[in-house]
């Protein structure tokens, strides 16, 4: 398999990385079901605590940024069940990968759609 080159600002999923993010991952598929999006709603620090999250993982849900829960072993698919919990969008998401405000982020979308 070839080796490509590293994007700058991004994190490489692999195999190493799932394992690091193994119960961050776990816990975000949970959300698949209503009644567990509402336990984390209702106690947040416990339903980390159960799924046994470390305070890498649980510093970067506390603060909401992707490129931290990213950085923790977290895959984008499964984060974007937490995403939604609080209403980011796939918008909000790319704003934060790449430091641009939301409102710059899909003016550039527009421009790259004209291209």
């Amino acid at each position: 398999m070839a080796e490509h080159e590293p994007i700058p600002g991004t994190v490489k999923f692999d195999g190493k990385m799932a394992m690091k993010g193994y119960a961050l991952n776990k816990m975000c598929y949970s959300f698949n079901n209503a009644e567990n999006r509402e336990a984390f709603l209702a106690d947040q620090e416990a339903y980390m605590d159960k799924y046994g999250l470390n305070e890498q993982q649980k510093q970067a849900l506390r603060d909401k940024v992707v490129l931290d829960m990213l950085a923790a072993g977290g895959n984008i698919y499964y984060l974007a069940k937490f995403a939604g919990i609080f209403g980011l969008s796939v918008q909000d998401i790319g704003a934060q990968q790449t430091g641009m405000s939301v409102e710059a982020f899909k003016e550039k979308l527009l421009r790259a759609g004209d291209e």
